[in-house]
Formats: C-alpha cells, structure tokens, sequence
C-alpha cells in the first residue's frame, strides 16, 4: 500500500469556511467554500452562529475530499486554521453552543476595557501576554459573557461549559468531543496566556474571572491532537497541525528566518515580522505574538492588525451595492489615477494598530461633486493599503530594519491594483507567491511535519514560489500627500464614540 500524501486543510475564517486538499509537493487538488451569515444584533457587535461554522466547515470538508477523489488511505493529516480572537461556548455533555460566539471585530466590551485601564493593569497584562487592553482579544469577551448571564459561572466551574477560540470548537466537533485543546499561538491571542510560561496565567484568569476548568490544554503547533471521529470526513485520520490564520500564513509563506515578514489581506490586514526565539517587545504599539511552537520550542513575532480590509470591499458590495464583486471594484478602481482627493477611514469597528482605538469610528472625507463610483472604490483600495503601511512604519522603528521585501497573501492581495499600490506607498517591493492559499497551505504544512510527511523547514522553503513582483512606479513624493491626507483623516475618526 502507498503512503498517504495528502494533507486537508480546514481554514476557518470570518466570513466563510474553507477546506483545501494539499498534495506532497504543496499542490492544490481541491478546494470547496462556504459562507455562512454574520449577526449584528446592536452598534458594534458581531456574532456567529457557531453551528453554523460547525456545519459549513463539515460541508467544504466532505466537498473537498470528493472533488479530490481520495481514498481514506491516502490522506495522511487534517490541520486546523482558525479566525483567531473569537469566542465560542458550548455545553460538555451535548457539544452544543452556548449562545453565538462572539467575534474578534465586536465592540462591546470596550468600556470594560476602559475602565480595567484605569485601574492600572495593563502594564501588567502588556508584559505577560504581549497584548494590549483591547475588545478585539478574547478574555474580555469570555468575562463578560460569565458575568452577564446567570448561572454560567457556577456551570463552568463545575466542567459543564467549555470555552476555546474557533480552533478549539473544531477541533471538539472533530473528534467526537474527546479532545479540549488548543495551540499556543491560539492561546496567545486572548489575554490569557503568559508568553514566557507557555501556559495560562492564574492572575490573569482572576482579573478576567475565568474559571481554568473550562479552558482547553495548550499543545505545540505541529503534533497529534486527536484523530477524527467515525462518521466524519476523513474519519480515522490524525488532526496533527494547527495555528491561527495569520501565524499559519507567516509559515505558509515559508517565513522562518528573523526579520521575515508576510502581509495578509482578509477580511482584516494581518502583518507578522518573524523574530525566532526572541521575544521583541514593541515601542510602537504593536503585538508580541507566538509566531508557533514546534517540538516544544517556541518562537515569535511582532504583529500589527488592521481590522477592516477586505471587509471595506464587502461593505461597498453588499450594503452600498455599488459593486457586484471584488473583481470589479478592483477593475473601477484602476481606471482612475487616484481617488480625486476623497479618503475612507474604514474604523467601522474602531482602530487597530497603532491607534488602539475601540471608539474610532468610519469616516469618508474630500467628498466632491466630482466624487465617482471609481473614486470611491480607489479609496478603499488605498485605505487598506495605507493602513498596512502605518503597520510597516511602526514595524520598521521596532526592528530598526527597512522593508525590503513583502510577502502577500489573502483574497485581496489578488489585486494588481492594490498590490501595485502598496508597493508605492510602501516604497519597497510587494512579492505575490504562486501559492495564494497560504493561510491554508501553512495548517497543511504544519500537520505535515507533525506526522513526518515532511522532513524539515528546508524542504518545506523549496516549495515557497514567486508568481509576481511588484516594484514601486511612483517616488516616494508623488505619494506623500496621500499619506498626510491619511493621518489628517485619521485624526477626525478617532474618539468618535463617546466612553461610558
């Protein structure tokens, strides 16, 4: 009988379910993807259903092993990429939910945050977690589900509710409900997890109020982590690889030396410089972050988050309908020179990095009568690549480094328009890899040396290919008044919402 020699990916994201059949040469043999409905219940809350992520990610996985036409035997692993932040509940005994889970991008809780700010803990919890006081973490989201509803403490204490970001409820459902765990570059997402100690930290469960019984074990990034249960797509086959989706497209994009660096254009815009087994503590308001532990040794790395990227091009495409897709906002976009002095601020759910900003809100200045559908949609191409830039300036200042290359992925970075606009504002030049997939592709090639279908880092680096380079057509003059009109539209955004 021949070795297995492929790897399904389950790469979970904000807006859809995804999952990718991998071969051992990292080709792609099939891919099946779902949406699923986002809930907006009040101003600056978002949730999930998470039977909803359940069933959707069951359903690409079933598609995707069809459409491939493997044999059981022929898949050697399962690897597991996750939306990371969001917070799922759900009940031991019936694996079912516990309410919605409540997403990354949701406000609510930014004047708790606020007021544990004031109090004096977040030097504190900056320098356990490499994290900021912000809602977009999961601790805040976690306690004020605990202490809102009555009774939900007392059942999680007692086991009977669990509580783990999207990684985790996948990986229950999984394997049948025998596995509760995560990996740590999960764990280090939600403000509950000291760096240092590689595990949960009592002091922070207790600011927080969270009950350790119901977190899941932390694990390395690369291992066994169960095996999925009978009845399932892939049934029998070791779930062996997982990461949250921006560390699993820092290893997608074969990022394993310091000083590497991706960007992610999703739904957010995630960019991750790898530092290895440093551990770099940002003075520029970013993110330290486990990049992935592997064979019980962890590194690291420095990270900037942008909140709305792709989701501005969905906002455009479903609630002003100006476009039918992603496509030909891209297309409009590139059939003008500029966006004829209109900027967007796309703080819909506040700023990320650097600001820190959960009160911002969106924001459309130097509207014209000459402003166009075109203009519009050139200007939230330039919003998301202006806000990665301010991500790349203040990265540049921690590391004392000049970006010389950017790595890219994510469905935006399909755009010649906006990558060449990157590469403008940024100076630098934009690389494209012939594997766009590689959010995905990093869950496969993590679960791939966990079951030693792969050697080594090495032979996974010989895989990483360029489709396209782009290099700078404009001086670094010609774009310095679309940077000073960025940082004066900023401004105005900032503070819009009052604090409580």
């Amino acid at each position: 009988m021949a070795a297995p020699r492929f790897v399904l990916a389950l790469d979970q994201g904000t807006t859809s379910s995804r999952a990718i059949v991998f071969g051992d040469r990292g080709r792609k043999h099939a891919l099946a993807q779902q949406e699923f409905r986002q809930h907006y219940p009040h101003p600056g809350w978002v949730e999930h259903d998470a039977a909803d992520i359940w069933a959707t990610q069951r359903a690409t996985a079933e598609r995707a092993l069809a459409q491939a036409g493997l044999d059981r035997n022929e898949l050697a692993a399962v690897g597991i990429t996750n939306q990371r932040e969001t917070l799922v509940l759900w009940e031991r005994a019936t694996s079912q939910p516990v309410g919605r889970a409540i997403v990354w991008q949701d406000r609510r809780t930014a004047d708790d945050c606020a007021r544990l700010k004031r109090e004096g803990i977040e030097e504190m919890v900056t320098e356990r977690t490499g994290l900021r006081l912000d809602p977009y973490f999961t601790a805040s989201k976690l306690a004020w589900r605990l202490q809102s509803e009555p009774g939900l403490r007392e059942r999680a204490e007692r086991g009977e509710v669990l509580a783990g970001t999207i990684d985790s409820w996948l990986l229950w459902n999984l394997t049948g409900g025998k596995v509760h765990a995560t990996d740590a570059s999960n764990a280090s997402r939600t403000l509950l997890f000291n760096l240092q100690r590689g595990d949960w930290d009592d002091e922070l469960l207790k600011v927080f109020g969270v009950p350790r019984a119901m977190l899941p074990e932390v694990r390395d990034s690369a291992g066994e982590f169960g095996v999925v249960a009978d009845g399932l797509p892939g049934a029998g086959v070791p779930i062996a690889g997982m990461a949250g989706d921006q560390q699993a497209a820092l290893f997608g994009q074969a990022c394993f030396e310091p000083g590497m660096a991706k960007n992610t254009y999703g739904t957010g815009c995630f960019l991750l410089l790898q530092t290895g087994e440093e551990m770099v503590r940002s003075q520029n308001n970013l993110l330290t972050t486990v990049a992935w532990r592997i064979g019980g040794k962890t590194e690291y790395a420095v990270e900037g988050s942008v909140f709305v990227a792709g989701a501005a091009v969905q906002w455009v495409r479903d609630e002003l309908q100006l476009v039918k897709s992603a496509e030909e906002l891209s297309e409009l976009a590139g059939t003008v020179p500029d966006a004829n002095g209109l900027v967007l601020v796309p703080a819909f759910t506040g700023l990320g990095a650097p600001y820190w900003d959960p009160f911002a809100r969106g924001l459309a200045i130097g509207l014209t009568r000459g402003t166009s559908r075109a203009h519009l949609c050139r200007a939230v191409l330039e919003s998301i690549a202006l806000q990665s830039a301010d991500l790349i300036a203040a990265m540049a200042k921690d590391s004392g480094l000049p970006l010389r290359e950017l790595r890219v992925d994510g469905g935006a970075a399909r755009s010649d328009v906006l990558m060449q606009l990157q590469a403008d504002i940024l100076q630098a030049d934009v690389v494209r890899p012939a594997q766009v997939e590689t959010t995905a592709f990093g869950a496969a090639c993590l679960a791939g040396l966990g079951v030693g279908l792969w050697s080594s880092r090495d032979e996974l680096a010989e895989m990483w290919e360029s489709e396209r380079r782009f290099s700078p057509q404009q001086t670094a003059e010609d774009v310095a008044g679309l940077q000073r009109d960025w940082s004066r539209a900023v401004e105005r955004s900032r503070g819009w919402v009052e604090e409580a």
